[in-house]
């Protein structure tokens, strides 16, 4: 039923506030330089990279093989709940410092999202050192963190994963960097810009940090909840 009710919510059409939203978006997108765009870009898929690189040797350990999934979603709950606090301390932190450890912030949490697919993918079973994998985790990523009709696009990609990723290159140089980077610091921009003001930015960091990673975290949840049923259905038939 929890799933269902994810899919039917990844499926919606986009608001009329999703669309004026997004498209007041794209326009400042355009008035910003091309060459700010490119640094932005290279600045978060360098970053990503890093994350992604690094991140798939120090994964939660996955349970049996044979494990339920009601046993591997008990741990994905903690785990999510563990990262839910590291995130919300670091807001915290950030948001105490005003606008210089606020943007600080932006990369920290990161790391710690990346961080915690990473681990949940390896509790659902999945083996994050193939590639992949790791491109599949990017594309949940997108998923919790793009408009609308973007997410309509990408669900589309993560539910057809098996024949999708038959099709891909080996090569993590195939992503399109740009569009990933747009979509998800123009999402974050709405709910984060308020953590930069002095005084209330230690709360509002605090508190946007804690709702984003449970955000992920059910969109992640979901979308191996979603693959890891169709492995059992393939299995059984």
């Amino acid at each position: 039923m929890q799933l269902q009710f994810w899919q039917l919510k990844m499926l919606k059409k986009p608001s009329f506030t999703d669309r004026v939203s997004k498209n007041v978006q794209d326009k400042i997108n355009m008035v910003i330089p091309e060459k700010v765009h490119d640094v932005i870009t290279l600045t978060i898929e360098n970053m990503i990279k890093a994350v992604l690189f690094g991140a798939k040797y120090t994964t939660s350990k996955s349970p049996d093989q044979t494990a339920s999934l009601q046993l591997r979603e008990s741990h994905v709950k903690k785990q999510i709940s563990f990262y839910q606090k590291t995130a919300s301390l670091e807001g915290a932190v950030t948001g105490a410092g005003g606008i210089l450890l606020g943007l600080a912030d932006f990369p920290l949490l990161l790391s710690i999202k990346l961080k915690m697919v990473f681990d949940i993918a390896s509790l659902y079973g999945f083996d994050v050192k193939d590639y992949k994998e790791r491109l599949y985790l990017l594309y949940l990523f997108q998923l919790a963190f793009s408009s609308q009709h973007h997410r309509n696009d990408v669900y589309q990609i993560v539910s057809g994963w098996q024949g999708y990723s038959n099709s891909l290159p080996d090569d993590v140089t195939a992503f399109d960097w740009r569009k990933f980077q747009q979509e998800y610091r123009d999402y974050i921009d709405l709910s984060k810009m308020a953590q930069l003001l002095p005084v209330i930015g230690a709360a509002v960091g605090a508190i946007a940090n804690y709702k984003l990673i449970a955000q992920l975290g059910d969109t992640a949840m979901n979308g191996y909840r979603m693959r890891r049923l169709s492995q059992l259905k393939i299995l059984k038939g």
